[in-house]
């Protein structure tokens, strides 16, 4: 019945935010973050993730975060802190209603396996900075299964050089690290974290079915110290950096220390 009630709400409230944004976007006006915003927290809510944030998400200005990834719910934990728009793959924007939901929400889709639309995607990135939007990008290029952080794909933080090029002032660049950390409030141990993670070729339908079943879920965000890209950046220094620090983050979080890391400038 759990399951019948969160498809039933997610049916009912993703058209109203399409809807919304559409008519903002027609406006001109302001509020789309806060829309979505609180779309995802309804959705963390009737999904029973708890969301707990160390550290501080830069507000201030729009910023790069550079992240880990592990699951679907991603998304949704991390677009209930701050207004957001994600990087995603190119397949996404053609699911139904999910698809056009990300569009409203100016997702940024690309086909790494063209260049071209790879160079489009930066342009995209350096356009919603420029406009106020942070963006995240999961610098894996896939999501793993939430005991540890994959390698960050140097092209990917090339690009991010290539976009902080482009940019007037350079770009603020913003490590950060999700974990999944409990089940029910027991901490979960290596075994139990794939309940939460989606990655491989696990089906979509059967791993959200068993996740809702499975009971309530505690995620932790943690945001690292901001760091500014510029055109003089080393493309591998910044890659290493950034991935130790979310690394770092990442351990602590799974080992029960909240303890936000540094990237180096």
């Amino acid at each position: 019945m759990r399951g019948l009630f969160v498809a039933a709400l997610f049916f009912i409230i993703t058209p109203m935010l399409i809807f919304f944004q559409w008519v903002l976007r027609k406006l001109n006006a302001p509020g789309w973050g806060t829309i979505g915003r609180r779309y995802y927290s309804v959705l963390c809510t009737a999904l029973r993730m708890r969301v707990r944030v160390v550290g501080e998400p830069v507000r201030n200005r729009a910023v790069l975060f550079i992240s880990n990834h592990v699951s679907w719910a991603d998304i949704l934990v991390i677009g209930s802190i701050t207004p957001i728009a994600y990087v995603s793959k190119s397949e996404i924007g053609n699911w139904p209603l999910v698809g056009t939901a990300a569009k409203s929400q100016r997702t940024i889709f690309v086909d790494r396996s063209r260049r071209q639309q790879t160079g489009d995607a930066i342009a995209d990135i350096v356009e919603r900075l420029a406009g106020g939007t942070s963006v995240v990008l999961f610098a894996e290029g896939t999501s793993g299964d939430g005991n540890r952080v994959l390698p960050f794909r140097s092209a990917l933080i090339g690009a991010v050089k290539e976009a902080s090029a482009r940019a007037e002032h350079g770009i603020l660049i913003q490590p950060m690290s999700i974990c999944y950390t409990a089940l029910n409030g027991i901490p979960m141990g290596r075994q139990h974290r794939p309940t939460v993670a989606w990655y491989g070729d696990l089906d979509f339908m059967p791993h959200i079915s068993a996740f809702i079943r499975r009971g309530a879920v505690d995620a932790v965000v943690t945001y690292g110290e901001p760091i500014t890209a510029d055109a003089s950046s080393d493309r591998k220094v910044m890659t290493r950096d950034l991935q130790s620090a979310v690394r770092q983050m990442t351990s602590a979080t799974l080992l029960g220390r909240y303890t936000p890391a540094r990237a180096k400038s």
